[in-house]
């Protein structure tokens, strides 16, 4: 007999929202910790750690106080200096980076103090790194999104240069599957034996088979073949459905076990949505038109992550918020890699 699913008419009441952290900037990748410690990306090259008390701290290379006034499309089109963008911890509780603004990834420990693993593969640029992912063996993925520059063109091109990549800590990378359309998270099942990939310019989540090696099987697309938005983070709960945010459209979805497509919140803009979807399909698409759509709770919803003592608190990342909107879930996200690892303070 199928158990109910718990997101079956269910979707997040704003007025439980509360909100987690002050004054971050482009809080794009969340990490949470089982002792309520919560990891935001922050576009001053590092990540603000935010402990259960709610006190705060900058984790970053002379720690600066402040970013310079800069426009969206230095910031979100060019892509200009260090914009932390994905995040794993590391056994050590060192923090991988993969780094949106400098093309590389690099590893991030305690005090703020960062080296270079790697910003080539196959000899050549590696392009927009966007996400890493550890799994329970200790194998390292990264997700890059285009080797395209300005990133934004790859939109209309619908260019299939995204890759994945396996590499170890020394620097040494090899890509084990390619011609993705926007390659941005990646996640595991709960066994181990899928990896499902967002295409966010695609509008699609995919998946491919892991082998024993690491390396990775066929693909197929898993959920919807077409999102009624560009997803960008996703998480799955322990009951298997998928949860998704869709950037600039600002809705957050999920893709239950059986493929059906629930709505569980959205907070996007309608006209300006609707202007969005419409140059897409046209691949007319521009950075003023991306810009103009978003919403007001997690503008430019980006990742989520589930945490709390029994992982069920929800926390929304975004490119242009300055807080974490959270809510309580009617059911328990999938526990991380990390979450029973102690990690010094």
């Amino acid at each position: 007999m199928t158990r109910d699913n718990p997101l079956r008419g269910w979707q997040v009441d704003r007025a439980a929202i509360r909100h987690v952290g002050r004054d971050l900037q482009r809080p794009e990748c969340i990490l949470c910790q089982r002792d309520g410690t919560v990891w935001a990306a922050d576009a001053r090259g590092g990540a603000m750690r935010i402990a259960p008390d709610g006190t705060q701290q900058l984790v970053a290379p002379a720690a600066p106080t402040a970013m310079p006034a800069i426009d969206f499309d230095q910031r979100y089109v060019r892509s200009e200096g260090s914009l932390p963008n994905g995040m794993a911890f590391l056994a050590d509780g060192e923090l991988l980076i993969a780094n949106w603004g400098t093309d590389a990834v690099e590893v991030m420990d305690r005090q703020g103090r960062i080296r270079r693993l790697f910003d080539r593969i196959d000899g050549q640029p590696l392009g927009k790194a966007n996400f890493p992912l550890r799994d329970r063996h200790g194998r390292l993925y990264l997700t890059v999104t285009t080797r395209m520059q300005p990133w934004t063109d790859s939109i209309n091109a619908r260019a299939t240069d995204g890759y994945i990549a396996l590499f170890d800590l020394q620097g040494h990378a090899r890509i084990v599957a390619d011609g993705f359309e926007g390659t941005n998270e990646i996640r595991l099942d709960d066994a181990g034996e899928w990896l499902y990939v967002v295409e966010s310019n695609a509008r699609r989540i995919s998946r491919l088979r892991v082998q024993a090696d690491g390396a990775l099987g066929a693909r197929e697309v898993y959920g919807p073949a077409r999102l009624p938005g560009f997803p960008d983070g996703f998480a799955f709960d322990a009951f298997g459905n998928l949860w998704v945010t869709l950037i600039m459209s600002d809705r957050l979805v999920a893709i239950t076990p059986d493929g059906e497509l629930l709505t569980l919140l959205d907070d996007g803009n309608p006209e300006a949505t609707r202007a969005l979807d419409a140059h897409y399909e046209a691949r007319t698409l521009t950075p003023e038109i991306m810009a103009a759509a978003h919403g007001t709770l997690a503008p430019w919803m980006a990742s989520l992550s589930f945490g709390g003592p029994d992982l069920r608190t929800v926390y929304l990342g975004s490119l242009r918020g300055s807080t974490l909107p959270s809510f309580r879930a009617p059911v328990a996200g999938q526990p991380p890699i990390h979450w029973n690892e102690d990690f010094p303070a």
